[in-house]
């Protein structure tokens, strides 16, 4: 099955793990998408967005698949990526199948962001993201995240200094603003392109707002006004529709889904407009072979466990799909969920065709 540039043959529980890379990429020829990003570019790009616990190499192969035209890791602590921590090591291992990819990092030191952004250079992504728009306390407290847009001329000064010691192209994601009153995104827009900075992700939201509220979608055009860069609009995103809109009524440069992807991979298809929706087995089909790829990728206890919150996602809007859902949380081997999933979409099937 293709969707966008990549082909993905269905895996099973014998095959191989994963070919990992760990090596810089070196082919000549960008890659057939329009939007620019260094050797990348993309036409109508819809992205998908950086999550931790969620953008992790199996979840990001799946969406390659269904149509996304460039994939984040999850957010990646430079703290933990200098010390060569097991978990931020595990975090920017890539496969050539998942390219467009990009490696974010995040942090608030100078020298150890600087040391991250080469390490993750090491990895052979297409280009890095620092993320300046988390606004989770122990990110913010750090002086990390979303904490830099109370000081954009450091802001700045760290993406500089990025983009002055790696060879790939730097972009940045982050938010409108602190808060509220404190919108300041059109002056860190300018700083930041000024700093090197390849393009411009903005959740529009405010850093006080977390995922409350409607993202105000208004300032897009605005920054772009001020930059040359590409915009990319985050927040709001949930639907084929909501891609439509975000590019007639803002003229951004690409959009980025996060949340509305958790399993529901079937966004980005839709978002193509390569179809409708996905019917009841192929969102088991896909939920299960998600789960393989997890499988293979973490050990068998920790993939069953972390998986368990991409299954509302996948059988979401589905008749009578809460009681399988009960079941297959407390199931502890992936025969188990492959059978009751299987015996959820024959029923499925049995009764609603």
């Amino acid at each position: 099955m293709a969707y966008g540039n990549t082909t993905l043959r269905p895996l099973t529980t014998c095959e191989p793990p994963l070919n990992v890379v760990g090596i810089r990429n070196t082919q000549a020829t960008p890659l057939v998408l329009h939007m620019r990003i260094g050797r990348v570019e993309v036409e109508r790009g819809v992205l998908l967005a950086p999550m931790e616990d969620v953008t992790d190499l199996p979840f990001r192969l799946i969406c390659r698949r269904y149509g996304a035209d460039i994939v984040y890791t999850e957010f990646i602590s430079s703290d933990g990526l200098i010390r060569d921590a097991r978990r931020s090591l595990e975090k920017v291992r890539l496969a050539e199948e998942e390219r467009p990819v990009a490696i974010q990092i995040f942090g608030g030191n100078e020298d150890v962001m600087v040391g991250a952004a080469r390490k993750a250079e090491e990895s052979g992504p297409d280009f890095i993201d620092i993320n300046f728009g988390c606004w989770v306390k122990n990110v913010v407290v750090r002086n990390a995240g979303a904490a830099l847009l109370k000081d954009p001329p450091q802001m700045a000064a760290l993406t500089k200094a990025i983009v002055q010691n790696v060879g790939l192209p730097v972009t940045v994601k982050t938010r409108l603003g602190w808060a509220k009153d404190e919108i300041v995104i059109l002056d860190v827009a300018q700083r930041l392109q000024d700093a090197g900075a390849a393009a411009l992700t903005v959740h529009c939201r405010t850093r006080d707002m977390g995922h409350d509220g409607e993202a105000d979608w208004s300032w897009i055009p605005r920054i772009k006004e001020v930059v040359d860069i590409p915009v990319i609009l985050n927040g709001d995103v949930r639907t084929g529709a909501d891609v439509d809109r975000a590019f007639s009524t803002t003229g951004a440069d690409a959009v980025m889904i996060g949340r509305a992807a958790i399993g529901n991979p079937f966004v980005f298809s839709e978002a193509k407009n390569l179809r409708a929706g996905a019917s009841a087995r192929e969102r088991v089909d896909v939920c299960l072979e998600h789960l393989r790829l997890e499988v293979e990728y973490k050990p068998l206890r920790r993939a069953i466990h972390e998986f368990r919150k991409h299954y509302s996602g996948y059988l979401k809007g589905l008749p009578n799909n809460s009681l399988a859902r009960q079941d297959i949380v407390r199931m502890e081997s992936y025969a188990e969920i492959e059978d009751r999933l299987l015996r959820f979409a024959a029923d499925h099937e049995a009764v609603y065709g």
